[in-house]
């Protein structure tokens, strides 16, 4: 699909395209951009989220295990 800009838009208005033609090309304009960003971030993403590597440990304390135990009197 050719690179259509903003100049192109406005004569496609001007020369009374309809306008759902020129609605969907404006579509066709975001989608194009839009799926070359997605495309953009892919790698990051993927990386961030499938390639931990090791898991890390997490430290659990547990407060009822390290009480000292109370003496009734």
């Amino acid at each position: 699909m050719p690179e259509v800009t903003n100049a192109d838009l406005m004569d496609m208005m001007a020369s009374d395209n309809s306008p759902s033609g020129i609605s969907d090309r404006i579509k066709d304009i975001l989608f194009n951009k839009s799926a070359e960003k997605i495309d953009d971030i892919k790698p990051n993403v993927a990386a961030n989220m499938f390639d931990q590597g090791e898991p890390e440990e997490e430290e659990v304390s547990d407060t009822a295990d390290s009480a000292e135990p109370v003496e009734e009197t």
